[in-house]
C-alpha cells in the first residue's frame, strides 16, 4: 500500500516524500505543484486529459487549480516520489513576479527534462528528509535551491507579466462564484450538494457549474475536495485534533470514509501522515 516517508511543512507550503502503488483520483492544489522520482519505476500521471512521464530524466509540473490523478501500472514496481506544493506567497521571496506560481500558465508544459542539478538536488533533500528528520532548516534551504533550479529551467520567469500577477493575486472575479466558495470555505463539512450552492450563487445549476468552472478552473466540487483535504492535511501535521473530530467536521459520515478520501487524495492515511510529519514536529 502506498505510504508517505516523510513530511515537512512550513511557510514554504509542504514536502510529501511518496512511496507509490496505488492511483491517486483527480484532484487539485491551490499551489504549484512538482512531482519528482527519487527511486523505482517509472511511472504516469494524468494532467488535465494527457499523460505526464515520472521518469530518471523527466519532471511532472502542474499549475496551481490544475486537475491530475496518479496512473499506476500494478504490473510495475513501487515509484518514490518527491512531491513539492509551493506556496506563491514563499517564492515571491525570491522573486516578486514568482507569486505567479499562483496562476494558470506557470508553467508552460506538463513534463520537463531534469538537469543533472535538479536530480542532484531532489535525491539531496530526500536523503536529507529521511536521515535527519529534524533538519527543518536544511530542509528548507535545499527546496529553495531545488525551486530556484526548477522555475528558472521550466517557467518563462523572466517575461511573466503583470496581468499574469495581478491575475494570481485577486483570484476569482464572478462575485456570484465568490459568495458559493465563501460557504464552502466557512464550513465545507456543511456543503452537502452543489444545488444548494448554486442557489446560494443565484444560478441553476448548469449555470453554476459552467461560471465556477469558468472563474476558478475547476469544478465546484474538485474544487471542494480541495478545501476539505488542505483542511484534512493541515489538521493531520498539527497533531492536536483526533480524526475523528476532523472527520466530522470536514462532514464525513464515518472516519473511515474520510481516511479513503484523505489517501485517495493525498497518497496515504492521515495517520501516516501525522506520524511522519511529528518527527519533524518533535523536534523542533
Amino acid at each position: 500500500m502506498s505510504n508517505a516517508l516523510r513530511v515537512a511543512h512550513g511557510e514554504f507550503g509542504r514536502v510529501a516524500l511518496l512511496d507509490m502503488d496505488r492511483h491517486l483520483v483527480r484532484h487539485a492544489h491551490p499551489h504549484c505543484h512538482v512531482l519528482l522520482k527519487v527511486e523505482g519505476a517509472d511511472t504516469h500521471f494524468s494532467v488535465r486529459n494527457d499523460l505526464a512521464p515520472l521518469t530518471d530524466r523527466s519532471a511532472v509540473l502542474i499549475n496551481a487549480w490544475e486537475p491530475h490523478a496518479y496512473v499506476h501500472d500494478p504490473l510495475r514496481p513501487r515509484t518514490v516520489i518527491l512531491a513539492l506544493y509551493i506556496e506563491p506567497s514563499w517564492l515571491r521571496g525570491f522573486r516578486p513576479n514568482w507569486a505567479a506560481s499562483g496562476a494558470p500558465g506557470f508553467f508552460e508544459q506538463a513534463v520537463g527534462d531534469v538537469s543533472p542539478r535538479i536530480r542532484q538536488l531532489t535525491h539531496d533533500l530526500a536523503f536529507s528528509m529521511v536521515r535527519v528528520p529534524d533538519g527543518r532548516a536544511a530542509h528548507e534551504a535545499l527546496l529553495a535551491e531545488l525551486m530556484i533550479a526548477v522555475i528558472e529551467r521550466f517557467t518563462p520567469w523572466r517575461s511573466v507579466s503583470v496581468s499574469l500577477r495581478g491575475l494570481a493575486e485577486h483570484g476569482i472575479g464572478d462575485h456570484r462564484v465568490r459568495r458559493a466558495i465563501e460557504t464552502m470555505r466557512a464550513c465545507p463539512g456543511a456543503v452537502t450538494d452543489m444545488t444548494s450552492l448554486a442557489r446560494v450563487a443565484g444560478l441553476s445549476r448548469a449555470q453554476f457549474f459552467r461560471a465556477f468552472e469558468r472563474s476558478a478552473r475547476v469544478p465546484p466540487r474538485l474544487y471542494l475536495n480541495m478545501l476539505r483535504l488542505e483542511m484534512a492535511v493541515s489538521a493531520a501535521v498539527a497533531g492536536q485534533d483526533t480524526f475523528a473530530t476532523v472527520s466530522d467536521r470536514l462532514g464525513f459520515a464515518a472516519p473511515a470514509h474520510f481516511t479513503r478520501f484523505f489517501r485517495d487524495h493525498a497518497g496515504a492515511t492521515p495517520s501516516e501522515f501525522r506520524n511522519v510529519a511529528g518527527l519533524t514536529r518533535a523536534a523542533a
